[in-house]
């Protein structure tokens, strides 16, 4: 009898692994990014700096708006050049493969900004102000960069990858799988930079070592990766690049894709949303419910219970939603979408750790719901063989007006808040505030018009409909 040859692995189970690993890799870089660069400002680049720098140097919270929102249009920008050049070229493989390597690369050069690596460059004539502002804008410079090549490789081109070897039937089953990996890369990366924040490690470990993981995906991309098949018509290139590159600004355009548009607006709307809090959300956690739950003790009955109703409640509400979405997309829509202004309420209202916990599942639900939904009605609505194309518009959505709006809508509420908190050298900092969920609600509640235009048109199809 000869011997049993264990199964190699197919084609498809061989892209659908491949596809894994480059969405997960790109979402730790993002999500250091999105999360970590914050809280890097706040105890590594501003602690220690005496009272005097802090005030005469530019605010750490209008610092993080400014980041973010610098690094949103840096990323748009980039999409639109790298999305339409990857169409016109149909090499999707080698703007991946390179793009992550370069990504990986300057992740780990965060490690080496400090206040110290600045103030040898500028010399002893350099007073604390200077140091100060040059690290923080070091910082923000550093990450627009980073942005470019993450948008390069990531934003523009892998999403035109992901739609190109896609179909609406399997679409849904495909976001909800990259809807799971922000969660995983979300633990992964906060159970690493816990310990950055802790000081157990340096942010230097803490950059080099994720940004080792992400170069290594782009090296294993170049060998592995393979350029999707493209039709005949899809592979047409009469248009010039520049008429491309301004190819969804155009009202015929518009007008042809109606569906699509409107989409992109409750996209941006739900994003705007998000962004309020999220880029301060780990401060927010570090500096005000940690401290508002000195004294409770997560260990008894009182505190268990209510977190364990909570996490039960958020599993069964995603995938009941989840399933509904294959019967009605209307519906699980609108769920989604009350349960984010639902649980963003809550937010504005909790103190403490436990009734955080409690608060934060509807939002979560409507989150992970409406960010699956959105996106696969995203991908549905683009036209074959334009995906590239339509990358920078779908940024313009996704990124830049949610991450120059909702930030700043986040900073005002915490300014006008005036709170304060003092750090461990007694200088005091301005502190995010409760505030930016209720401001979260109000923007989410504008989602729901763009949502009832594309029911009562009739563009919200189940997918039972969309395989006839």
């Amino acid at each position: 009898m000869p011997p049993i040859m264990p199964r190699a692995k197919s084609p498809i189970q061989r892209a659908t692994i491949l596809l894994l690993v480059i969405c997960f890799m790109g979402q730790l870089a993002w999500t250091i990014e999105n999360m970590y660069f914050n809280t890097f400002l706040y105890n590594s680049v501003y602690a220690g700096a005496s009272q005097a720098a802090v005030d005469g140097s530019i605010s750490v919270m209008s610092a993080i708006s400014k980041m973010v929102a610098l690094s949103a249009a840096t990323a748009v920008i980039t999409t639109f050049i790298m999305g339409t050049l990857s169409d016109k070229m149909k090499k999707r493989k080698l703007f991946i493969s390179v793009g992550y390597i370069a990504w990986g690369i300057v992740t780990a050069a965060f490690g080496f900004i400090s206040k110290e690596n600045i103030a040898a460059i500028l010399g002893s004539s350099a007073d604390e102000i200077k140091i100060l502002s040059t690290a923080v804008w070091a910082v923000i410079i550093m990450d627009c960069i980073m942005t470019f090549m993450g948008s390069t490789s990531n934003d523009s081109v892998f999403n035109a990858w992901v739609t190109d070897v896609t179909n609406p039937s399997n679409r849904p089953k495909v976001e909800t799988v990259f809807a799971a990996l922000p969660v995983v890369a979300m633990v992964v990366v906060m159970g690493v930079g816990s310990l950055a924040q802790a000081g157990t490690i340096s942010y230097q470990v803490f950059f080099l070592s994720l940004g080792a993981f992400v170069m290594l995906c782009g090296v294993l991309g170049l060998f592995t990766l393979q350029d999707p098949e493209f039709k005949a018509e899809e592979k047409e290139t009469n248009s010039s690049y520049w008429s491309d590159l301004f190819y969804g600004f155009r009202p015929s355009v518009i007008k042809e894709n109606a569906g699509l548009y409107l989409t992109l607006v409750a996209s941006c709307l739900y994003a705007i949303a998000v962004q309020v809090f999220f880029p301060y959300l780990l401060i927010y956690i570090q500096y005000v419910v940690i401290p508002q739950s000195e004294g409770i003790n997560l260990m008894t009955a009182s505190s268990i219970i209510p977190m364990a109703i909570a996490v039960v409640f958020l599993v069964v509400g995603i995938v009941l939603l989840l399933k509904l979405a294959n019967k009605s997309k209307s519906k699980a829509y609108i769920i989604g979408t009350v349960c984010f202004i639902v649980g963003l309420t809550g937010l504005g209202f909790a103190k403490g750790l436990v009734q955080t916990v409690v608060a934060i599942a509807p939002a979560l639900i409507g989150y992970a719901v409406l960010m699956i939904q959105l996106a696969a009605s995203v991908r549905d609505f683009t036209p074959k063989g334009k995906s590239g194309l339509f990358q920078g518009i779908r940024m313009i959505f996704n990124v830049l007006l949610p991450m120059v709006i909702g930030p700043k809508l986040g900073e005002i509420a915490s300014v006008n808040s005036n709170t304060t908190y003092l750090d461990e050298y007694g200088v005091a900092q301005i502190c995010p505030t409760s505030d930016m969920f209720i401001y979260a609600a109000v923007v989410s509640v504008l989602v729901l018009i763009p949502l009832v235009v594309l029911i009562k048109k009739g563009y919200l199809k189940n997918n039972a409909e969309v395989n006839a």
